[in-house]
């Protein structure tokens, strides 16, 4: 286990550099409860809030969780590993009752499910500029809370020009799934996609949506969809940094 620091004056740094090596080196594992405000106090020789100043660094870097009751807990959470290359590719794997995303996290053995919000209107700057439609244009817009075992791991938007979508089953706001995916099933099937990833902190209303700690970062990753005349379909995924590993497959 890692000693307390030894010099006379222990600070607030000092406690959260202490913790931060035991859960590095696992000395506290993931899920692990931390010592009270009270047993640290004891074992550094500071105040308690001392103490509490302390794990507020470890909080503000992600590392450590509050609870109800007073509790600190070390994080803890199970990545998924998110193959983009194999995300539908041609040969999706969508049935009528889940999609592509849903059966590769039950084929890692998790429970994977999707709620559904449908929305209807002029679509913004950025998202016409990705369809290549003019500004202003009226769209479709999906989106997808995803859960892994009942925590939120995914926030999905898909954008689809008013033209594609009217009168398909894009504009049913529940989880709609067809085999080979719904754009080929009404006739607009994807040919090649084009990816964008940026990593950035959340805003306030995705850190709430997605029950993120304080100090976790996110992917962004922008997929546009592009059929024989242009992009047909462009998805926006907001991903938690804890909770995904990132995977391309590229043959060279």
């Amino acid at each position: 286990m890692t000693k307390p620091p030894t010099n006379r004056r222990v600070t607030a740094k000092a406690i959260a550099d202490a913790l931060r090596d035991q859960i590095r080196t696992n000395d506290l594992e993931p899920g692990d409860v931390l010592p009270t405000s009270r047993e640290l106090a004891e074992r550094f020789g500071v105040t308690p809030k001392t103490v509490g100043a302390g794990i507020d660094i470890l909080k503000s870097e992600g590392l450590v969780v509050g609870e109800q009751g007073g509790r600190r807990r070390v994080r803890a959470t199970r990545p998924i590993v998110w193959n983009l290359t194999r995300f539908e590719r041609a040969s999706r794997r969508d049935s009528d009752v889940v999609d592509d995303w849903s059966t590769a996290i039950r084929d890692a053995g998790r429970d994977p499910a999707q709620h559904v919000t449908v929305h209807t209107g002029p679509g913004d700057d950025q998202v016409t500029s990705w369809l290549q439609i003019p500004p202003g244009s009226e769209i479709v817009q999906r989106v997808r809370l995803r859960t892994v075992d009942g925590q939120p791991y995914q926030l999905a938007t898909s954008s689809f020009p008013m033209s594609i979508a009217q009168g398909t089953p894009l504009l049913e706001s529940r989880d709609v799934s067809m085999p080979g995916g719904i754009l080929a099933s009404i006739g607009h099937p994807q040919l090649r996609m084009r990816d964008e990833i940026s990593i950035r902190m959340p805003s306030p209303e995705e850190t709430d949506q997605l029950q993120l700690p304080p100090g976790t970062p996110v992917a962004e990753h922008v997929r546009i969809g592009f059929g024989e005349s242009g992009p047909v379909r462009v998805m926006v995924t907001i991903a938690p940094g804890d909770r995904h590993r990132l995977v391309y497959e590229l043959e060279v």
